[in-house]
C-alpha cells in the first residue's frame, strides 16, 4: 500500500531532520562503524559470567571470595565494554580483482527505496 502523498512528505522531513541533526547517526555511517551482533553475544555471554562470579565470590565471602568476587566484575565489566565497542566494517575485495568495484550511489536512502518501490510497481 503506498504511502499518501502528506505521509511521504512527512517521511522525507523527518529523514532530513535525522541526518541533519543527529551527529551519531551521520558519523556512523561515515566512518564505518558499527556495532557488531557476535561482539554484543560475547559481552553478553562474558556479563553473565561475570555476574555469576561475582554471586559465587560473594557467597564463599573469605579471601579467595573477594577475589573471586573482583574478578566477576571485571569479567563483567571487559563484557559490557566488548558489546558496547563499535567495531569497522570490513572491507569486501571484489571476487574478480580485475573487475570495478561497483558504483555507489549518492542517493538517499528513501530515493533508493523510492525507486525500487516504482520499478516493482512497473512490472505490475
Amino acid at each position: 500500500m503506498p504511502l499518501s502523498e502528506q505521509e511521504q512528505r512527512l517521511l522525507d522531513e523527518m529523514e532530513r531532520h535525522l541526518m541533519r541533526n543527529d551527529a551519531d547517526v551521520v558519523s556512523a555511517q561515515r566512518d564505518g562503524r558499527t556495532l557488531s551482533y557476535r561482539n554484543i553475544v560475547y559481552g553478553t555471554v562474558l556479563v553473565l559470567l561475570g555476574l555469576g562470579g561475582l554471586v559465587v565470590g560473594v557467597a564463599i565471602g573469605e579471601v579467595v571470595g573477594i577475589i573471586i568476587g573482583v574478578i566477576g566484575f571485571l569479567v563483567m565489566l571487559g563484557g559490557v565494554v566488548l558489546a558496547v565497542t563499535p567495531t569497522r566494517l570490513a572491507t569486501r575485495m571484489p571476487a574478480d580483482p580485475t573487475a570495478p568495484a561497483p558504483a555507489r550511489s549518492n542517493s538517499s536512502f528513501m530515493d533508493r527505496m523510492n525507486d525500487r518501490w516504482d520499478k516493482r510497481q512497473g512490472e505490475h
